[in-house]
Parts: C-alpha cells; sequence; structure tokens
C-alpha cells in the first residue's frame, strides 16, 4: 500500500527544521518518520506524517516548497538480520532502491522501514511472493 511522503526543500541554516516541526506541531500534525538529506546550502526533508492532505495544505499556506511522493512502508522482524533478511530478498528480485529509512512506529516486534522504489507493484509482489506486505496506513496510525 502506497504512503505519501511529504518533501520540503528547506534551506541550510539554523532554524529551518525547527521552524517545520513547530508549524506541524502548532497544526496537531503527529510525524511518524523524518528524514534530512543536505547539501551546501539546500536540504530535503521528507516526513511522513499522521494526516499528509493536511500537513501539505498547512505547509503550502506557509509558503513552503514542497512535493508529495508516493513510497512503500514494509514491517520488519525488529531483530537482528531482520532488515539484512529483507534487503536481500529485493537485491535478489532486482528492487532498485532509490533511498530508504525508519519510522518511528515499533509494535509487535516489528520495525517499520519506509522505501522509495521506481516501481512499487515489483517490489508489492515481491513482498507477497514471501508472505509478507507492506503495511497498511490503519497499522502506521495515517489517514
Amino acid at each position: 500500500m502506497t504512503v505519501h511522503q511529504i518533501s520540503v526543500f528547506l534551506e541550510n541554516k539554523a532554524g529551518s527544521l525547527s521552524e517545520i516541526t513547530r508549524i506541524l506541531a502548532d497544526n496537531k500534525i503527529n510525524l511518524r518518520a523524518i528524514s534530512i538529506a543536505e547539501s551546501a546550502d539546500w536540504g530535503v526533508l521528507r516526513l511522513i506524517a499522521d494526516d499528509a492532505e493536511r500537513a501539505t495544505a498547512i505547509l503550502l499556506e506557509q509558503g513552503c516548497v514542497l512535493s508529495m511522493t508516493p513510497v512503500t512502508v514494509v514491517a520488519v522482524p525488529d531483530e537482528p538480520a531482520g532488515l539484512s533478511e529483507l534487503l536481500a530478498l529485493l537485491a535478489e528480485g532486482g528492487i532498485d532502491i532509490s533511498y530508504m529509512y525508519s519510522l518511528f512506529t515499533h509494535q509487535n516486534g516489528k520495525a517499520y522501514m519506509v522505501f522509495r522504489v521506481a516501481e512499487e507493484k515489483p517490489l508489492l509482489e515481491l513482498l507477497a511472493a514471501h508472505n509478507m506486505a507492506a503495511a497498511s496506513k490503519e497499522e502506521l496510525g495515517l489517514k
């Protein structure tokens, strides 16, 4: 199942990240995951919010430059080799990972990883063939 990630473009200066999280907190938006990639002058803040549509509207109202990207969240056994085994499976299946990061959520012995891949369908088919599935929005507490 596809989850919507919000990518916000930020100037690489003190306080930029704090401002975004304050705006979301003031509007009762709960973050499920956050990742930042930076260069000398700009950064890309990737986040998963409990209400992506509302978070996007609020950030746009505040003048943020952003995009929404479909990503896939997969439950991984929260134990040694849990992630390694999933990554080996994806490699064997020829699934190219553009980037990945983890969610804050851990439950029932599972951790959750966010994957951005070129095509979601082969990933979902590979997971299904190994009795795995993408996490649902309900499982992650998303709207």
